[in-house]
């Protein structure tokens, strides 16, 4: 399969997760400001999780160009991840709706932690694909970003039973971490040129 196709079916699933969250916000009954804020959790819920679909989309689109051929491993594991994010717009609608209860924010990190499994999993079988001296095996080092992020998401999640204003802050910390863009695979692709 041409990693063309995946790359365009996963952009297709991105945007559509993407479409799914805003239509979660309803439009206010009144037409005063008043009537606009009682959203303020929705769209907070909303802003994070829309930046999180864009790191992903961000990064796999960067993970992908150093594929140089798609299995049936990179398939299912790429699916794999695909489901997990899809289950943003539940997870982010749920948070938003009930103001970040505890429950809610439990279940979002959850859902950041194994959407942040599934892409490792799919980074290392790329790793498995295309060898040790590959660009992405070269780009990501000992990846760090993604190791420190994974604590990070299970820290949150022990904490949210607790605090959960300190979880939802932790969740956002990890999404700065990588609002960066990672840079890793453009300048191991650059080199080669």
């Amino acid at each position: 399969m041409n990693k063309n196709r995946l790359e365009a079916f996963s952009d297709g699933v991105l945007a559509i997760i993407i479409t799914i969250m805003i239509l979660e916000i309803k439009v206010p009954e009144g037409a005063n400001f008043s009537d606009l804020m009682m959203l303020a959790p929705k769209f907070l819920s909303y802003i994070l999780s829309f930046v999180y679909v864009g790191i992903y989309w961000n990064n796999h689109h960067h993970m992908l160009q150093s594929v140089t051929k798609v299995n049936g491993k990179i398939l299912w594991a790429n699916l794999h991840l695909l489901f997990w994010l899809s289950l943003i717009p539940l997870s982010s609608g749920w948070m938003g709706e009930h103001n970040f209860a505890k429950a809610t924010i439990t279940f979002y990190g959850i859902i950041l932690f194994f959407s942040a499994i599934a892409f490792w999993l799919l980074q290392n079988i790329i790793i498995a694909s295309e060898g040790q001296k590959s660009i992405l095996a070269k780009a990501l080092g000992n990846n760090f970003k993604g190791k420190i992020s994974n604590l990070l998401y299970l820290i949150g999640i022990v904490i949210s039973f607790f605090y959960e204003f300190i979880a939802a802050a932790i969740y956002i910390i990890v999404a700065i971490i990588w609002l960066v863009p990672d840079k890793r695979i453009e300048k191991v692709i650059n080199s080669k040129e």
